[in-house]
Order: structure tokens, then sequence, then C-alpha cells
């Protein structure tokens, strides 16, 4: 869980002002394994670059999760050869996570990924007295 919250958190961020202040962290985490500083800030800045030029483009949301994606596995990694970085990733999220408005508790993060969707999807916090009519016609050949 820690994984996936902390690579979709930093790539959020990717595309935000607050990018650098996490990146300088993110690249201090990853540089536990004895990467290369200069090739990680190299990766961070590439993966940069992609999001901001895919904004607003067919092919945002792909290249969105790919990158996701690659943050998570390679978290993953780090965390199975230094599990003492857990408790710094943790902390990076805490502190650059978008905070709930105030009143409320708690956080929803909604994403889909991986196509297109060909059905009803609901994104919220919470749901009742739901009635669905659905029209039977099914999804269009690819």
């Amino acid at each position: 869980m820690l994984v996936g919250t902390g690579a979709t958190t930093m790539v959020g961020l990717m595309v935000t002002e607050s990018w650098e202040q996490a990146k300088q962290r993110l690249a201090r985490l990853f540089a536990r394994s004895g990467d290369d500083a200069t090739a990680i800030d190299g990766e961070l800045n590439a993966s940069r670059a992609t999001l901001t030029a895919a904004a607003g483009t067919p092919d945002e949301e792909d290249l969105t999760s790919d990158v996701t994606a690659t943050l998570r596995l390679r978290l993953r990694r780090l965390l199975e050869q230094h599990p003492e970085a857990a408790e710094e990733l943790r902390l990076l999220v805490e502190e650059f996570a978008p905070k709930a408005p105030s009143g409320e508790t708690g956080g929803v993060i909604n994403s889909i990924t991986g196509g297109r969707q060909y059905g009803p999807v609901f994104q919220g916090r919470s749901f009742s007295n739901l009635t669905i009519h659905s029209s039977g016609t099914p999804a269009p050949d690819q």
C-alpha cells in the first residue's frame, strides 16, 4: 500500500511546482540503494518531461500509468533491499500528499487506468440508493 501511495503521490507532484523539493527527497531515498545520484535525477526529470509533454493529449492517461508503474516497481525494489527506508517514504508521502479539505476526514483518491470503460463508473467517497439502468448495449468491437 505504501509503495502504491508513494508512486501515485510522487507522479502527481511531477507536474506541480512542489516537484523540485519532492524530487530531491525522493532522489535521496533512491540513493540508499547505491544508485548514481545524477542518473536518478536524470530519470526523474525524464519522467516529468514525459508527463508535462503529454498533458491534455490522448496519451496522457497511458503515460501517467506507465510512469506510476515504473516508479512503483522501483520503490518496491528499494524497500525490499532497504526495509528501513519505509519510514522515510511514509514521511515523504505524508508531507506531500494532497490534503483533504477542512471538515472532511480521510481521503479518497479515484483513478481509472487501462483503457476505455463501457459501463457506469462511480468515483467518490460514499454512495447510497443507486439505481443503474443498462441499455444492454455491448462494447464496440475493437
